[in-house]
């Protein structure tokens, strides 16, 4: 009898709201700017939500300094570093995130540097943010595809809406630290709240 051995596999995870805080929420709260609030979680559709936080910006006079400032303040959610180290015995781990290069460079300091792929924001000579590029459309879900395409098992976790067809995508996703509004629309994926439950769901689906 030949022997099996169990597929490779990549656990993909969606950053902001699983493993560090959501930086436009902490940017309004620093600015008292309430619309600045809205995330994905609230958010279906990532090019309105880009495009209402630039006109605020602009119309604030606000700069990509500002937010700088206020990331280099933020610190990874308790216990994301030790969930990620652990996790990271235990499969290859890659962060597909719809932020940005700028934005999550000093966080990924924090968490050891893991692969992350987000997008860029186009930033001028003024210090203005004045579009951003996406490195692709539905770029988890490619993700995702295209790592099972390359025979590895995929595992995701996120908890807005745009990580839901990185779930849908994988052979297995959880939704991680998510809002009510967002379990309620996809049911079919189970709801987790700790890092511990998380780490044991995923090793369980691997």
């Amino acid at each position: 009898m030949i022997a099996t051995e169990a597929a490779q596999t990549i656990v993909t995870l969606d950053l902001e709201g699983v493993l560090v805080p959501e930086i436009w929420i902490a940017f309004a709260e620093t600015t008292g700017i309430d619309a600045l609030r809205r995330t994905t979680r609230d958010e279906p559709n990532y090019e309105t939500l880009m495009a209402g936080r630039l006109e605020i910006l602009n119309e604030h006079g606000l700069t990509m300094a500002d937010i700088a400032a206020v990331i280099d303040t933020l610190s990874p959610l308790a216990g994301a570093c030790e969930f990620l180290d652990e996790l990271r015995t235990r499969s290859q781990v890659i962060i597909l995130s719809d932020t940005f290069e700028q934005f999550a460079q000093p966080l990924m300091r924090q968490l050891g540097w893991p692969t992350i792929m987000c997008h860029r924001l186009i930033v001028d000579t003024d210090d203005v943010i004045v579009n951003y590029e996406l490195r692709q459309h539905d770029q988890k879900r490619l993700a995702v595809e295209a790592f099972r395409s390359l025979n590895f098992r995929v595992v995701a976790a996120g908890d807005s809406y745009n990580d839901t067809a990185m779930l849908a995508a994988a052979h297995a996703g959880f939704l991680f630290h998510s809002p009510a509004n967002v379990q309620a629309e996809f049911p079919q994926f189970q709801a987790i709240d700790t890092f511990e439950d998380l780490l044991a769901a995923i090793t369980a689906a691997l």
